[in-house]
């Protein structure tokens, strides 16, 4: 189901784009685009660790904060209850003063409220904790 919309007869010119000029440019930018491609790929310089070199120090290995959030909007610091979010910001403030700081594991209930949640990590970002993640989320993936 084609429609000639020209209304030109036989003996009128025919008027397409003649598209072998954009073939044969786009045959010279892909030409080109191989020949430079080998040139493009350069090595990455990576200084590895030798092995007569001395190994890291150390660290001392720091007990993390474990903060639980119970169903209820009950909040768990290292295993005791805290009072109130008034409380906690004073805990998060004495934590992010220590050096090193610790590493604050988060671990909400399944049934926590996402407010509380949102809460806890605003007064931690805010009290300067720099190291937060959360924990079981193994209970989220059933």
């Amino acid at each position: 189901m084609s429609m000639s919309v020209g209304g030109g007869g036989p003996d009128e010119p025919m008027i397409e784009i003649n598209t072998t000029p954009l073939i044969d440019v786009m045959l010279v930018l892909l030409i080109m685009f191989i020949i430079t491609l080998p040139v493009m790929t350069h090595a990455v310089k990576l200084d590895m660790p030798r092995a007569n070199s001395a190994p890291p120090p150390e660290t001392e290995r720091v007990e993390p904060i474990s903060v639980e959030i119970d169903w209820d909007g009950t909040i768990i610091w290292d295993g005791s209850t805290v009072a109130s979010l008034h409380v906690l910001e004073g805990y998060f403030r004495n934590a992010a003063a220590e050096v090193p700081q610790r590493e604050l594991h988060i671990r909400p209930d399944r049934r926590a409220n996402y407010d509380t949640v949102a809460k806890v990590l605003a007064i931690a970002q805010r009290n300067g904790m720099q190291r937060i993640g959360f924990v079981g989320n193994e209970q989220f993936m059933e």
